[in-house]
This record gives structure tokens, C-alpha cells and sequence, in this order.
């Protein structure tokens, strides 16, 4: 008889002595009878999984796993011009040790059994972020800017009465997928449609006349961003607020936070909810991950009273000179509510947040200021040298720090050249030629503050030898 191997399941619960136990428990046959209900019989695999034998040794699995993650190239292999909703920006080293305390890391909701100062670096996070959008209030975060942006659109629905919502055609499709998720099929009753805004072809900027002729007394809010999905600054921003307010509907704008340091904050050019990513301040890309929604607003209970998420207050205590940090009106949140509150949260990416706070107070004003300076210097810079490619060309000029390169000139795809790229060690930009058609053969190029010069010029080079 050959030697029988005692194989370790990957899977809990998937010896098959087990898996007969508990169908015998809830009274099937086998699993296709749970599968009946849940997944139609089109999507179902009818032969066997081409699997590997199993890999009994836990080194040898070590081993064959790393063998297939040696495939990949990272960005500190490769120099990444990569952005589009995840940016690679410097993160400092007092972010991830702080990220790393067991009291923050291991601490789930701030619960009085798990808090250890949580609750005061929330509102910490609150605080400077508030400062930097220009607004009273900010929440603790939500999973991305989509969810960000898709809450606001919620918020400003229920505070309107109003269901429609107005978004430029610029948008992340990501990004819109999820506000068009959060806003709901158009057969539930909380549906909210969501109509998109024409963009200047010259400028990139939203199409004023556009958005006169499609607002109205239907619309909750008008949703635009700045920078834009594809780098484009929005310098109407004034302009767009006065539109949604002489209509009677908010004015919600969607930001990148490094960007304040050189941008006017949204509070200023009327902003009545402002949203975005928290991903750059301090926080790694994390294979697309580390994503990061914030929502903030000014501190009018119209707007307090709407936050899906929760906000963390502070007060006096009866000791004098201590302070106490706690929820605030956490009976607008479904914690509470459940299924009647005005709007749904679960498990948020608070301890992105608390990454955060530590980065802004590491910066302060003084260094978002430099930090946004080099970075609009620097992409500018690189544009400039690769308009003088030939064939190349820089589609708009007002941007922050992604911008649009069009490779029409060039007779080449932009998979071609990517693909080219990589030979030189180099991720090029996001093909952006199936989302914007109307834009010909482009790409989103990306430049932030951890590119050198020598960098920047090693692209141009790299793209005058790749177009050739």
C-alpha cells in the first residue's frame, strides 16, 4: 500500500467529513442545492477546478507563492507616472510607526473597552482636516472618494428633498459607478438620478452654459471636483456654486487634500459639502488600496444632522482642565437606527485617518504650501518637455499634478507605448482613450513630489525614443 499524506485544508471546514456533517445538520443533499438559489446555472463551473497538487510543506508553498509574486514589478523597481484615484507621494516614516501602535491598530470602533486615545486623534484628524477644506465639521472617514462623494450626494437629497444630482462628464468611471450605486436603481424609492455636465473642449473646465440649461428646481446638488479626474484645476468654482444656489441646490465639491496648499480652500468659492480622497496625505498606495473618503461641511445642523458617519466632539469634564472626547449625535447613524436611519455606515477606514492627522500635523501649513508648490512645478516642467516630443502633445494646460498627454501625433496606441515604457523601467501614464474617446489616443500622466528632475527627464527621453 502506498503512503497515505495527510493534506492540511486551506479552507476551514473543507474536510469532507466535516462539509457532510453540516449539510446533514441543515438538511441538503450537498452544496448545488445553496448554489440553486444563489448563483443561476449559466455561471456555474460543471467540470473540475485545473488545480496544482497541494504543496504539503509550508516552505515549499512559501516558496511557490513568492515565485509568482516575483512577477510583479513595483514602483520601487519601476518609476511610476501612474495616478488616476491612487497616487504614490512620500510617506513618512512617523506615519506608518503610528499606523503600527497596537492601540490604534488593533482597537476596532473606539468602543469604551477599546479606545485608548482613538477618539481624540479622530477628532484630531477632524480638526485639521477642517481647517484645510475651510469647513466646521468633518466626519470620521468612509471607504473612498467615490463613497465620500456618493454620501454627499445622499446628504444633500434628504436635506433638499430634491433627486436629482449633476455631475461633470470628468469623472473617475470608477468613481461614478459608485455614486450611481449609492444613488440607487432607478426601481427603489430612494432613487436620486444623476445626470452628467457637459466640460469645455478648449478648457476641461465644466460647461457653464451646460450646466445652466440642465439645472433645476429638481436638482439637489451640483457635484464637481477640483482638480478634476483628469488633473484639470476648476477656477469657475465660484461661478458653479452661485448656478446650485440661485436654484436652491447644494454646492458639493470633491478635492484632492495635498492640493491646498497652493489651491484656494472650497469654502471660498462656496462649497456647502466638500469631499475627497485622504489616500495622499501620508498614506501608501497599498496595491490600489489605502483609500480614504472624508465629507465635511459647515457646522449648521441642516448638514450635522445628515452625516452618515461618525463625528467625535470634545467637551470640559468635571475635573478642571480635562477634556473628554465622544460621539456626537449618534442617533443619526444606523449603529442606532439600523434600517430607519436616514442612511447606512459600516466598518470606515478610521485608522487611515489617524495616519492622516499625522501627517498634517507633521507638515503644517508652512509645508503643505511647499509641498503643493513642487508639485505643480514639477508636473508643468515635465509637460513642457514632452510637448517638444515629436507627435506628442499636452491636451490642457491647467493642472495640478496629472494632466493629459495625447499620442495621436505619434501613430501609436497607447498600450504600444506603455507597453515600450516598461523596457525603460518605466509605468507610463493611465490609458484613458475607451473612458474619453472624444480625446483620441491619451493617457493621464502623474508626476508628485518623490519625482527628480532626472526622472522627469528620463521619461521625455525615454518617450522620444518609444514614439520614434
Amino acid at each position: 500500500m502506498g503512503k497515505k499524506h495527510l493534506v492540511h485544508p486551506y479552507i476551514p471546514n473543507s474536510v469532507p467529513e466535516v462539509k457532510e456533517e453540516m449539510l446533514r445538520e441543515i438538511g441538503v443533499k450537498d452544496a448545488e442545492e445553496l448554489y440553486m438559489e444563489m448563483i443561476p446555472e449559466r455561471f456555474r463551473l460543471k467540470k473540475p477546478m485545473k488545480l496544482p497538487k497541494p504543496l504539503l510543506a509550508e516552505y515549499d508553498l512559501k516558496r511557490h507563492v513568492e515565485k509568482i509574486l516575483s512577477k510583479n514589478k513595483t514602483c520601487k523597481e519601476y518609476l511610476n507616472f501612474l495616478g488616476a484615484g491612487c497616487w504614490q507621494h512620500y510617506v513618512p516614516a512617523v506615519c506608518d510607526e503610528i499606523a503600527r501602535r497596537s492601540e490604534f491598530l488593533t482597537a476596532y470602533a473606539g468602543g469604551t473597552y477599546s479606545d485608548l486615545g482613538k477618539f481624540q486623534a479622530f477628532f484630531e484628524f477632524q480638526s485639521m482636516m477642517g481647517e484645510l477644506v475651510g469647513m466646521d465639521v468633518v466626519a470620521v472617514p468612509t471607504y473612498d472618494w467615490g463613497a465620500s462623494a456618493g454620501n454627499a450626494i445622499r446628504m444633500a437629497s434628504r436635506i433638499t428633498g430634491r433627486k436629482e444630482a449633476l455631475v461633470p462628464k470628468i469623472i473617475s468611471p470608477r468613481r461614478l459607478s459608485i455614486i450611481r450605486n449609492f444613488c440607487q436603481p432607478a426601481l427603489m424609492p430612494g432613487h436620486i438620478d444623476v445626470e452628467l455636465v457637459n466640460y469645455d473642449p478648449e478648457t476641461g473646465m465644466l460647461d457653464l452654459e451646460d450646466l445652466r440649461n440642465k439645472i433645476s428646481l429638481k436638482t439637489a446638488g451640483v457635484y464637481f471636483e477640483n482638480p478634476s479626474y483628469l488633473g484639470i484645476i476648476e477656477a469657475q468654482g465660484e461661478e458653479i456654486s452661485k448656478i446650485a444656489h440661485k436654484n436652491g441646490a447644494e454646492s458639493i465639491v470633491g478635492i484632492d487634500p495635498i492640493s491646498l496648499g497652493v489651491l484656494a480652500p472650497p469654502a471660498e468659492y462656496g462649497a456647502d459639502i466638500v469631499c475627497g480622497e485622504v489616500q495622499p496625505l501620508g498614506i501608501h498606495m497599498h496595491c490600489g488600496g489605502g483609500l480614504c473618503g472624508f465629507i465635511a461641511s459647515r457646522d449648521e445642523e441642516k448638514y450635522v444632522g445628515e452625516y452618515p458617519s461618525l463625528l467625535i466632539s470634545i467637551t470640559d469634564t468635571q475635573r478642571e482642565g480635562e477634556y473628554a472626547f465622544g460621539q456626537c449625535r449618534y442617533d443619526r447613524t444606523s449603529y442606532v437606527g439600523r434600517d430607519k436611519a436616514k442612511d447606512w455606515v459600516g466598518t470606515s477606514t478610521a485608522l487611515w485617518s489617524i495616519v492622516a492627522a499625522v501627517y498634517m500635523a507633521l507638515m503644517g501649513p508652512s509645508g503643505m504650501k511647499e509641498i503643493g508648490e513642487a508639485i505643480i512645478q514639477k508636473s508643468h516642467y515635465v509637460a513642457k518637455l514632452l510637448s517638444e516630443v515629436q507627435g506628442i502633445k499636452i491636451l490642457f494646460s491647467n493642472f495640478f499634478k496629472e494632466f493629459i498627454v495625447n499620442f495621436d501625433g505619434t501613430g501609436k496606441t497607447v498600450y504600444e507605448i506603455n507597453r515600450d515604457l516598461l523596457k525603460h523601467g518605466i509605468f507610463g501614464g493611465k490609458d484613458i482613450t475607451r473612458e474619453f474617446p472624444e480625446l483620441g489616443s491619451s493617457a493621464l500622466y502623474c508626476v508628485t513630489e518623490i519625482h527628480t528632475i532626472e526622472d522627469l527627464k528620463k521619461l521625455a527621453n525615454a518617450l522620444a525614443e518609444v514614439v520614434k
